[in-house]
């Protein structure tokens, strides 16, 4: 939709006037969420949440579906449990599951395995992310910390959002990267021509990525990545930004020209996570195993 301003609305803040004309069932988060990413512009212009208007300036807001209420419906999906108490239950993720049921896809995600194997979940009725504080793609495998009450839920969100938590990831990348360590300090936003991917953008959110190289292949470098902040696709755009994508990757690489490797998604694992436990705070550290198809894939880069 597009709106034009008046002399009633001069010198207002864009994020409020949005929020006036936006539906009910629309946040101030979202909005301010959409603003930044530039899904609501002024004059086909990227402005700040708190931008003052002008009278005349044409503002462009696509809206969402309305949410609709769902009930999730838990299925017998086995689960790999690293860990698991009254407060959290830790997994390891395989590969092509998708974390959390979205309004038009609400079956076979992790989020179903866990209201069957977890009798415990509390204050989730209706919801489509019970528990989620962090998420891993679809097609990425390894650690991912699920709350399993308010509680332990604030205190994780808010581990994430401080960056208190720290996370280790190994992949593998297209291409032999020379340097043994290196920092990609390159801000992340949502990609203005194809709204599925990210992009390095000069007006984006601050994401720092650190790397470490472990072995050099022919084709392919294995590497262990660090990320400080926690950007949708982060790794992935990153380490494309630096001319190495991930080998598998169909967003942001080759995608299925390295099948010839064995590589059958993108290259990506959550190998240790540390997180504080929301009611001890005791210091809790946890590695998920390599899958069998990251291996294979590491064997058959080795026989080149």
């Amino acid at each position: 939709m597009e709106i034009q301003v008046t002399a009633r609305e001069k010198g207002w803040r864009l994020d409020k006037f949005v929020q006036e004309i936006a539906p009910s069932w629309i946040s101030r988060t979202y909005i301010q969420k959409a603003i930044k990413s530039g899904e609501i512009i002024v004059n086909n212009e990227i402005k700040k949440p708190s931008y003052k208007l002008k009278k005349g300036d044409v503002v462009f807001f696509e809206l969402p579906e309305e949410p609709k209420k769902v009930e999730i419906v838990p299925e017998n999906i086995p689960i790999d449990v690293i860990y698991e108490d009254r407060d959290i239950i830790v997994i390891n993720k395989a590969p092509g599951v998708v974390t959390h049921p979205t309004p038009s896809f609400i079956s076979g995600t992790l989020v179903n395995a866990l209201m069957y194997h977890c009798k415990d979940f509390q204050g989730i009725s209706g919801e489509l992310r019970p528990g989620i504080v962090h998420r891993l793609d679809k097609d990425t495998s390894g650690v991912i910390v699920v709350a399993k009450n308010d509680k332990a839920h604030q205190s994780l969100s808010s581990q994430f959002k401080e960056r208190l938590t720290e996370k280790t990831y190994i992949a593998i990348t297209s291409g032999v990267i020379k340097k043994d360590y290196g920092t990609i300090d390159v801000p992340l936003g949502r990609n203005p021509v194809v709204r599925t991917k990210m992009a390095p953008l000069e007006w984006g959110k601050s994401a720092l990525t650190y790397y470490k190289v472990l072995k050099r292949f022919k084709v392919a470098t294995l590497v262990l990545a660090f990320p400080k902040t926690g950007r949708t696709h982060q790794i992935r755009v990153h380490m494309k930004y630096i001319g190495h994508p991930l080998l598998g990757d169909e967003l942001y690489g080759k995608g299925k020209k390295d099948e010839i490797f064995g590589v059958k998604r993108q290259m990506l694992h959550a190998l240790r996570l540390s997180i504080f436990h929301p009611t001890t705070g005791k210091k809790m550290i946890f590695v998920a195993p390599l899958p069998s198809d990251f291996k294979r894939v590491i064997k058959n880069l080795s026989e080149i």
